[in-house]
């Protein structure tokens, strides 16, 4: 099981949110591109990075954090974070991201995800983030009427690399992931499942694992390797058995 760590970009800052909420924002680092490098070097295969920003303003904002983290990381990078149009995802597959994450359109605009999962195989993942269950868009601030499993069987035939399955109420609350509604939605679809949201401990870490076999094939951090209470060798250790 591959562990992503986060990084969440607010105003050219690393930060963690709660639950979504851009006022509750606590900064980890002001130089994205040491935080990337010091996770390369930690020894993590892949970094996960949100422009936060462009996730509410629907186009990407953070720019020169992004190209300082591609810069500075030696292992593959996947953004997301107001990547809507075609234009977006070619220009960041260009200049070196290794995978795009669609969100808010895939809700809007399910056609062009799958144009841009045939123009580039195994570069494109669907991010859905969920509150209650229902899908929310625009960097969490508006709940669809669409639930998660179904939006995430839209893309069965597609050709994502990847669904990312954020549990709102959960992110960045440290309160532990929804392991049961993950491996749920895992079971139900043949997309590998990425989990993202409340992991606060290496017993999180260790829950998912045990979920495996049921699609789950990677799971993101932020706040708790920020906060240290997940050590990356141990980690990546426990995943990696």
């Amino acid at each position: 099981m591959i562990l992503y760590p986060a990084i969440d970009l607010k105003d050219g800052q690393c930060v963690r949110l709660v639950k979504g909420e851009m006022d509750a924002a606590t900064v980890f680092s002001d130089d994205p591109g040491a935080q990337a490098k010091s996770f390369a070097d930690a020894g993590f295969a892949w970094i996960h990075v949100v422009d936060l920003n462009g996730a509410f303003v629907g186009r990407p904002v953070n720019g020169d954090a992004v190209e300082s983290i591609l810069h500075n990381a030696t292992i593959p990078v996947q953004l997301g974070g107001g990547i809507r149009d075609m234009a977006t995802i070619s220009y960041w597959l260009g200049r070196g991201v290794a995978r795009v994450i669609l969100g808010t359109i895939a809700l809007r605009n399910p056609e062009l995800v799958r144009t841009a999962c045939r123009e580039y195989p195994g570069k494109v993942a669907v991010g859905i983030d969920a509150r209650s269950g229902q899908v929310a868009v625009e960097g969490w601030a508006k709940t669809s009427d669409t639930s998660a499993l179904d939006l995430a069987r839209a893309f069965e035939d597609a050709g994502a690399a990847a669904i990312i399955y954020t549990d709102i109420d959960r992110d960045g609350a440290m309160a532990g992931p929804n392991v049961a509604a993950t491996a749920d939605l895992a079971r139900q679809i043949s997309t590998p499942v990425i989990a993202s949201g409340g992991v606060s401990g290496h017993d999180d870490l260790a829950a998912l694992k045990a979920q495996e076999d049921t699609g789950i094939e990677g799971v993101i951090c932020g706040r708790a390797l920020y906060d240290g209470r997940i050590y990356a060798a141990r980690a990546l250790e426990l995943l990696a058995t």
